[in-house]
This record gives C-alpha cells, structure tokens and sequence, in this order.
C-alpha cells in the first residue's frame, strides 16, 4: 500500500515537471517567434528604421572658384558710384581717402561706406601712411612697391627721390638748392629716407644716392603718381 503511494506521488511529480517543461519551451517558442517576425518585418526596416544617407563633401575647381570671384566682383561693380571709385583708385595707386572724396565730388560718409564694400568684397586694399589710409587695386603691387608708391605721394619726397634718380650723386647744400628748402628741412626728410637713400662722406660734405636695390622700383612707380 505504501509503496502504491510512492508510486503515485512519483508519477505525479514527473507529470507536473514535464507540464512546466513544455510550458517553458512555448514560451519560449513565442518569444523567439515574435522577434523574428519583428526583426524580419519590412515595414520595420524601411520605415522605423533611420538610416542616414552618405553625403560627399563637394570641392570647386580653380575654374568654379573664378568664375564665383568674378560673378562676386560684378555684382560689387554694379553701383556707378562704386565702380567710379574702383576705377578711380586703379588709374591713382596709393590715392589716400581725402583725395578720393574731394576729387571725385563725394561726400565722406559715402566715399567710407562704397569703400568699405569694394574691400570687403576684395577688390581694393590699402596700407597706412602715418594718419592716411593709402588705397590700391588688390593683388596688383607688392607690399614693398605699395610702400614705395605712398612714399611718393609726399611731393618732397617725391622730388628728393626723383633728383637722386637723375643725378646719381648729390651733396647735401646742391640737393636743398636745386629743391629750394632749408638744409635743416632737407635734413628731416631724408630720416624719412634713409632705407632708400644711402649717405657718404666726401670731407665735410654730406652726399646722397639711391641704393641699388631701389633704382628699378622708382623708374617703375614714379609716373604711377600725380605730378
């Protein structure tokens, strides 16, 4: 009887088991079912998905970015008053902004602002020559020759300059007489001078002439400047 029990108890337990066993695998079963059908569903993929699209980065030839520089100036050029001061500044290198205005009959406040536009735009730039701003085509001069350019706008100077380029050799009372100013005037223009103009002694004498390395940048820039 005991034993019929036992029996019983243990047929019980194995039944109860397996029960649980196959519930676990159903469930498992529909786990595994439902993911698949998810991960699988092409609704899924082409529309809750987000999928990002390779964007190249874009490059412009030399020609493009011509073409862009010049489309640019054109536009900036389409004012006449602007284009007046751009063509005025080309045929007057190293023309300061007092000049521009009163020259061309512009007021200052709206020579500043198509000034301001045409260097922003890249067409003009200009050097400082003590308080003056001196203005000139862009990519046209070198700095140095910029340089030069300004330094001739001062008609003294100019003259000094264009003396020595004539004479080679020059004493310091001939050079006052042919400019007539003051030995002391010539004196403070040529500290002024002294990277272009090279000084030697002849006894008690002070004489002048141009450095070599500027004889070719004068020949070339003094007729770029008013008389």
């Amino acid at each position: 009887m005991k034993l019929t029990k036992a029996l019983i108890a243990l047929f019980m337990i194995l039944i109860i088991t397996l029960s649980i066993a196959a519930l676990i695998q159903k469930q498992k079963n529909t786990t595994f079912s439902n993911t698949t059908s998810k991960s699988s569903s092409p609704s899924t993929i082409f529309n809750n998905t987000p999928y990002n699209l390779l964007t190249l980065p874009t490059f412009q030839t030399p020609l493009a970015l011509e073409v862009n520089v010049a489309e640019q100036s054109a536009s900036t050029l389409n004012n006449s008053t602007r284009l007046e001061i751009y063509n005025f500044i080309q045929a007057n290198p190293g023309i300061q902004f007092r000049g521009i205005s009163n020259q061309l009959g512009i007021s200052i406040g709206l020579a500043q602002f198509h000034l301001g536009v045409l260097k922003k735009a890249g067409l003009i730039t200009f050097i400082r020559d003590g308080k003056y701003k001196r203005f000139f085509q862009t990519k046209k001069y070198t700095h140095k020759t910029m340089q030069i350019i300004a330094l001739l706008r001062h008609s003294t100077a100019k003259n000094i300059l264009k003396t020595l380029l004539n004479q080679n050799k020059i004493s310091h009372t001939e050079l006052a007489h042919q400019l007539t100013i003051t030995p002391q005037a010539l004196t403070w223009q040529i500290k002024h001078l002294t990277e272009i103009i090279q000084k030697n002694k002849d006894g008690m004498k002070a004489i002048y002439q141009l450095k070599n390395t500027y004889t070719t940048i004068l020949t070339e820039t003094l007729n770029l400047t008013s008389p």
